[in-house]
C-alpha cells in the first residue's frame, strides 16, 4: 500500500477561463466546471461588498445543487466567486455594450476605485466558508485615444467595470493596493487558505 490519501474532488462554479487559469497557478485542475445562472441585479441600496459576497454565496449554493445532480458526492468542494468594481457606493456594470464600457472608462479615468471580490467555498449545502477581499486600484488619466483604442479591442466585454486588468488595461493602472488575483477574479491567498482548512491539499499549504 502506498499510503497516499485520495484528494477531495473540487468543483468550480464558474465558466470563467480566468478563474481556471488562476487555480492552475495553485496546481489545481477542477474535477468539474459548472456555470450557475444567477440574477446579478443589485438589490435596492445594496453596497458593493455585500453584493459581491451575496452573489458568491448564491453561486456556491447553486453549484452544490448542480454538482449533486451530476452525481458528485457530498464531500466535493464547490468554489464560487464574484467580482464587483465600485466607484464609491456605485456598482459599475459588467459591460456588455460599448456605451457601458465607455461610461466605466470615463468614470475611472484619473481616480481610485475599489474592487470587491467575494469568495465562497461550499462543503455541502450547509457548510459555506466565505471571504470578502477589497483591492484599491488607481487609474491614470486616460486620453481620448487610449479610451478609443481600448474600446475597439473589445477586451472590456463582460468585464466588471469595463476592463480586464490582466490584459491591455494593465497599462492604465498607476497603483494597486490589495490582491491582484482578486481583481482578475479569484483571490488566491484566501482560496488556498480556505481550501486547506477544509482538507484540500494545496501547493505550499498544509491541511
Amino acid at each position: 500500500m502506498s499510503g497516499k490519501t485520495e484528494q477531495i474532488r473540487l468543483v468550480l462554479a464558474s465558466a470563467s477561463p480566468r478563474r481556471r487559469d488562476l487555480l492552475a497557478q495553485l496546481g489545481i485542475v477542477p474535477d468539474l466546471i459548472l456555470a450557475p445562472d444567477c440574477d446579478e441585479t443589485p438589490l435596492h441600496h445594496e453596497l458593493p461588498r455585500d453584493h459581491a459576497l451575496r452573489l458568491a454565496m448564491d453561486k456556491a449554493r447553486k453549484g452544490v445543487a448542480m454538482a449533486k445532480a451530476q452525481g458528485e458526492s457530498d464531500t466535493a468542494l464547490v468554489i464560487a466567486a464574484d467580482t464587483v468594481v465600485a466607484a464609491g457606493r456605485r456598482i459599475l456594470p459588467k459591460a456588455e455594450t460599448e456605451e457601458q464600457a465607455r461610461f466605466c472608462l470615463d468614470l475611472l479615468s484619473g481616480r481610485a476605485h475599489r474592487v470587491w471580490t467575494g469568495l465562497a467555498i461550499a462543503a455541502g449545502p450547509d457548510v459555506i466558508r466565505h471571504r470578502i477581499v477589497e483591492t484599491r486600484v488607481t487609474f491614470k488619466v486616460l486620453s481620448a485615444e487610449e479610451k478609443a483604442t481600448y474600446l475597439a479591442s473589445g477586451e472590456w466585454r463582460g468585464k466588471a467595470g469595463g476592463y480586464a486588468i490582466q490584459g491591455r488595461a494593465a497599462a492604465f493602472v498607476r497603483a494597486l493596493s490589495g490582491s491582484y488575483s482578486a481583481v482578475v477574479g479569484l483571490p488566491l491567498f484566501e482560496t488556498s487558505q480556505v481550501l486547506s482548512g477544509l482538507g484540500y491539499k494545496v501547493l505550499g499549504t498544509s491541511a
